[in-house]
């Protein structure tokens, strides 16, 4: 391939990348993390867990048994104190004792709802729900309603608490090497309390991490991964929806992500949300915007929105421009002006190299110019050769009866005698 062809290559390079600055983005598809479900141990009511031949149930229900509902939802004041019921039914052909308790929620790592471990002691909402005796028997295809005790705190903190009332077996199972391990399986019906005060909503962005695989062509595009942290801050849980945006150095819009659902963050609770964008092509400087639409139970809150950049240099694009500015260089290195020489020596005969007359030397040190022949405008002479004209002398430094004569001009041929 000529120097000229990859030159040509390189600018049409060169006006693609900046037309890709310019030009509107083509919808990019995003490949967001799927949003956490709800499945894990701490279920809403109407559950049903099966170990072996045992299978039950937990749901909200009252004495007279189950009303519809699929939580536990109280809106409560500090010092106030209620009584309701939980159903538990043994689904099995035989008689099933249950661990019934109250405990603590949280936001687990995948955004799911949990409940704190069986060996992990409750300090809020958990805390405050009592029951008469913990452990129940239910017979075989019957429901036990049984009555439990919410005592909120007259200190307790405004806003939103949340828990759950569990149903637990505790049985010895045999693991494939022969041991013997109680395992405690639960199933709960969830509790959400919402104690009366000022409530304060609140979502923040605690970090956003871009990363780019720069790829090798710059026109097929490379993945852009963008992992953001957030926070619940406030008293209350929150939810809603992301989108990331992927903007060039310009401002010009290179992608954007279809909004996310975020899961359900718990006062306190923290979600790391991951979002992979393919095809985004290298534009030195990427930047990425996270927008947080978040909404309480109530109400929206002001979006929260948060950037950060990554570099992504076309480093093929770069290494074709370094060629071109060698190249342009060593052009301009060989075709630069050379300075003047040394002057050039007489050519033998008196003259310069060219023909042009060389300066006399006088014994003094100082040049002259070389006499040059004029046309002679004396009438001719009729005096005898060997003899002078009269009223002239001979030319100082020349025999008598010698004729004069003059020095011809430089390069002229011999003159024929009249």
């Amino acid at each position: 391939m000529s120097l000229r062809t990859a030159l040509s290559r390189t600018s049409v390079a060169l006006a693609t990348a900046l037309l890709a600055v310019t030009l509107p983005p083509v919808p990019v598809h995003a490949a967001p993390t799927p949003p956490p479900g709800a499945g894990s141990s701490g279920q809403s009511g109407g559950n049903a867990g099966e170990t072996g031949a045992a299978r039950w149930a937990v749901q909200p229900s009252s004495a007279k048994g189950p009303t519809g509902r699929n939580y536990f939802i109280y809106d409560l004041a500090p010092g106030s104190t209620m009584t309701d019921h939980v159903g538990i039914t043994n689904l099995g052909d035989r008689p099933l004792t249950f661990d019934v308790y109250g405990t603590d929620a949280y936001t687990s790592t995948d955004g799911a709802f949990a409940l704190l471990p069986a060996d992990q002691r409750a300090t809020d909402v958990g805390s405050w729900i009592s029951v008469d005796r913990r452990a129940w028997t239910v017979p075989p295809g019957k429901r036990v309603d049984i009555p439990f005790r919410l005592a909120v705190p007259a200190n307790a903190t405004p806003g939103d608490h949340t828990g759950g009332v569990i149903g637990a077996i505790a049985r010895v199972r045999t693991t494939a090497d022969g041991q013997r391990v109680l395992v405690d399986q639960r199933l709960a019906a969830r509790v959400y309390l919402r104690v009366t005060g000022p409530v304060r909503p609140a979502v923040t962005v605690e970090s956003v991490d871009v990363s780019y695989d720069n790829p090798v062509n710059p026109f097929g595009g490379g993945d852009l991964v963008v992992r953001y942290r957030l926070r619940n801050d406030g008293n209350v849980r929150v939810g809603g929806s992301g989108t990331v945006t992927v903007e060039g150095p310009f401002g010009g819009e290179q992608a954007r992500t279809s909004p996310t659902d975020l899961p359900e963050l718990l006062p306190g609770a923290t979600f790391t949300v991951t979002e992979r964008i393919t095809g985004v092509p290298p534009l030195l400087r990427l930047t990425a915007e996270v927008d947080i639409a978040a909404t309480t139970t109530d109400t929206a809150l002001p979006p929260v929105v948060r950037t950060a950049g990554v570099w992504a240099p076309p480093w093929l694009l770069l290494a074709l421009l370094a060629v071109a500015a060698g190249w342009a260089g060593l052009r301009w290195w060989r075709r630069r002006p050379t300075a003047a020489g040394p002057p050039t020596a007489p050519a033998p005969g008196g003259t310069l190299a060219g023909g042009r007359p060389a300066d006399r030397i006088r014994i003094d040190g100082s040049t002259t110019a070389p006499p040059t022949a004029e046309p002679s405008t004396t009438e001719p002479s009729t005096a005898e050769p060997g003899t002078t004209a009269p009223g002239s002398t001979a030319p100082s430094g020349e025999a008598a009866g010698s004729a004069p004569h003059a020095h011809p001009r430089p390069g002229a041929g011999p003159t024929d005698a009249s």
